[in-house]
């Protein structure tokens, strides 16, 4: 520290300096919160499974119910912009779209209930070609194993991702996840049905094709809950060095969701951000300014649904 600036510093009232160390340990706090909650999911499932203490199938309903009501509490105590806050008619939108993803992923790490898709995740796993089964019993390995298929599945994840921002055909399908104004634990799922056969479908594939066992996909799954929820929500996270060169964080998916184009077209990966700091599209800003697409505006469900059938001219004019 420089003379000039020592001076300074003890210049400053007292008062000043204890809330300097007050801001400090915030950041600190909410910069470990989602670390701490992503990877201890993971730890707690994996811990779960290898020492038989509770069922599995139980706990993992937990982890993927559990999430979403107590960070939606968190929120209304700790809200990073009031103006994000949600209305009654929003949360209900909400729902609707929690309810619908349920039906699709929720199968995939529980047995509770079956649907096609999960059906036909088993079938592509048990059919896979490359003859490869990641069925680790330890700690060590179930955790490893869940980073590799993350990080391979994340791969096809951020180029999908990348095309439907670059292209307005497939824009079409992806514009409803982008037609929101406000960020909020529940919007993580808002995704119109035709894209999760163009994206969302991408990870689940690479996991059958890996022989992921469900033990695997329980604890990736775990991850993916937690974080999914938390990158959308409406709390001052802080990006984590070092954590966050590889996985994706709050801070840096709310830049995605920018209205600024300059800052939606960056950050594509939602769990790994590897990929984009690889390929040229990670954006380090720490602020946003409006959320949403296009003109900002909310759209109906009616709309968000219709989004994929417009013609170019409405679609680019919302």
């Amino acid at each position: 520290m420089s003379d000039q600036a020592r001076d300074l510093h003890k210049a400053l009232p007292v008062d000043s300096k204890s809330a300097g160390r007050v801001q400090t340990l915030k950041d600190s706090v909410w910069a470990v919160s989602q670390p701490v909650l992503v990877l201890g999911s993971m730890f707690l499932v994996a811990t779960m499974i290898t020492e038989k203490w509770l069922d599995h199938k139980l706990f993992t309903a937990i982890m993927i119910v559990l999430p979403i009501p107590l960070i939606i509490f968190a929120e209304r105590i700790w809200t990073k912009r009031s103006d994000w806050l949600l209305e009654p008619k929003e949360m209900a939108e909400d729902a609707f779209w929690l309810g619908f993803a349920g039906l699709l992923w929720i199968p995939l790490y529980s047995d509770y209930y079956k649907t096609p898709i999960s059906e036909g995740f088993k079938a592509v796993r048990d059919l896979a070609p490359l003859q490869i089964s990641l069925e680790p019993e330890s700690l060590v390995g179930l955790i490893g194993a869940a980073l590799l298929v993350m990080t391979c599945s994340s791969f096809i994840y951020y180029w999908l991702h990348r095309v439907q921002h670059e292209s307005i055909f497939w824009w079409r399908i992806h514009a409803t996840h982008h037609h929101i104004t406000k960020m909020g634990c529940m919007r993580g799922d808002r995704t119109h049905p035709l894209e999760y056969l163009a994206l969302a479908l991408g990870a689940p594939i690479t996991l059958a094709l890996l022989g992921a066992s469900d033990s695997v996909m329980a604890v990736a799954g775990a991850f993916g809950m937690w974080n999914g929820a938390l990158n959308h929500s409406n709390l001052p996270l802080k990006s984590l060095p070092v954590y966050d060169w590889y996985f994706a964080t709050a801070q840096q998916h709310h830049v995605h969701h920018a209205q600024a184009l300059r800052q939606s077209n960056s950050n594509y990966g939602c769990s790994i951000i590897l990929w984009d700091r690889l390929f040229g599209t990670y954006c380090g800003d720490t602020e946003v300014g409006q959320i949403g697409a296009g003109k900002a505006v909310p759209l109906s469900i009616k709309e968000q649904l219709a989004l994929a059938f417009y013609p170019k001219d409405k679609l680019t004019d919302l």
